[in-house]
């Protein structure tokens, strides 16, 4: 049976991905900060195994990355990611937060990928996507504003593209997903798609991304965004 590992899988989009991938009997290793708080996570059916991760703790993603040294893990999905402070005008932008959210979202899911590449190269799969958003496509900016967030995206699906390149040899696919405006914690419940109808598109698309797709970004209902 294929196995994915998905961080931030306890709740909103990563929780869903858990729940899908373990109905259709995949093997499920749901990382999350908090285990004993993920209440809706450990309440799924199917082979999930609850892993204890905070993506920006370096230090403890290299231990576990050492203690799942043996697993093949056939897709990787960095979904841990957050939107940092809303609502900031020019000449608001806080450096501090802006460098935060930059380690949560840019800087973590490429040493996620990193410290778990070797796993994934072991696999059948051979599949690494991290879930961006519209929001970090330079050429789809027509808003302006969101300083932060926009360029932590940005950011990450800049990483993405040269981890795609440089892995390529290997056999990796590697992809970014804007999963649409959903409704989370992040979107809000004025969103316009529910976790179920977002993460099934991404997995449609996932399920059919190859090398050629490498380096590439879609749209959960499978549509090329501009980067």
């Amino acid at each position: 049976m294929p196995t994915t590992l998905i961080t931030g899988a306890n709740r909103g989009i990563g929780l869903e991905f858990a729940r899908q991938y373990a109905a259709e009997g995949w093997r499920v290793l749901a990382c999350c900060r908090a285990p004993e708080r993920a209440e809706a996570l450990g309440a799924l059916g199917g082979d999930i195994r609850i892993e204890r991760l905070d993506v920006t703790d370096f230090a403890g993603l290299g231990a576990l990355a050492a203690r799942l040294s043996a697993e093949r893990i056939d897709l990787l999905v960095n979904n841990a990611g957050v939107y940092g402070p809303r609502d900031v005008a020019l000449g608001q932008v806080d450096p501090a937060a802006w460098l935060d959210v930059l380690r949560t979202n840019a800087v973590a899911p490429l040493k996620v990928a990193e410290a778990f590449r070797e796993q994934v190269a072991a696999s059948e799969g051979r599949t690494i996507v991290a879930i961006t958003s519209h929001m970090g496509s330079i050429g789809d900016n027509g808003s302006g504003g969101a300083y932060i967030y926009r360029s932590s995206k940005a950011a990450l699906n800049a990483a993405m593209r040269s981890l795609a390149i440089d892995l390529g040899a290997r056999g990796i696919t590697v992809a970014v997903l804007h999963p649409g405006w959903v409704k989370t914690d992040m979107g809000g419940p004025g969103a316009a798609i529910a976790p179920e109808t977002s993460v099934a598109g991404m997995r449609r698309v996932i399920a059919r991304l190859s090398l050629a797709d490498s380096g590439r970004f879609f749209n959960y209902d499978g549509t090329a965004i501009p980067w």
